[in-house]
C-alpha cells in the first residue's frame, strides 16, 4: 500500500479521486483498507486546511457567500424586495426569516430545493416563518 501525507492542494484532488474510485470496495478487502486510510488522511488534511468557524452566525456566512459569488447589497435588496431589509440584516438588526432564506437560496441558480425544503419543514433548526439570529 503506497500511501502518503496529504500536503497540499494537488494531493488532497488525487485522494479524493481515489476515495471515489474506492467508494463501496467490500469491507475485509485491500481496497477497503485502502479507502479507510485515504478518508483519514483526507479528514486530516480538510481539518487543518479547511477549518469552519463554529461560531459562525446565519449573517457571517450570508456574507461569506455574497463575496464568494461577487454580490453586493444591492443584489441582495432586489433579492429580498427591500434595499432597508438587506441593511437590517447584514447589520444585524433584523434575523434572517425563512422567506429570506427561501429567496436567497433560490436566487442561486440551479441549486439550492433540498435546503429550502429542509427549512420549511424546520430541519436546520429553524420553523417556518421564524427568524435565524444574526
Amino acid at each position: 500500500m503506497d500511501i502518503r501525507p496529504i500536503r497540499n492542494d494537488d494531493d488532497h484532488r488525487q485522494a479524493l479521486s481515489e476515495i471515489e474510485a474506492l467508494w463501496g470496495a467490500d469491507a475485509g478487502t485491500p481496497e477497503a483498507d485502502r479507502l479507510e486510510v485515504l478518508a483519514i488522511l483526507v479528514e486530516d488534511y480538510e481539518n487543518r486546511n479547511f477549518r469552519i468557524d463554529g461560531d459562525l452566525s446565519p449573517v457571517d456566512v450570508l456574507r461569506f457567500v455574497m463575496t464568494d459569488m461577487g454580490d453586493t447589497q444591492a443584489e441582495l435588496a432586489e433579492i429580498l424586495g427591500s434595499r432597508s431589509r438587506s441593511s437590517e440584516i447584514l447589520s444585524g438588526k433584523r434575523g434572517l426569516t425563512t422567506d429570506a432564506v427561501r429567496r436567497i437560496v433560490k436566487s442561486v441558480e440551479g441549486t439550492g430545493g433540498d435546503v429550502v425544503e429542509r427549512v420549511e419543514k424546520g430541519g436546520l433548526g429553524v420553523n417556518s416563518g421564524s427568524a435565524l439570529s444574526p
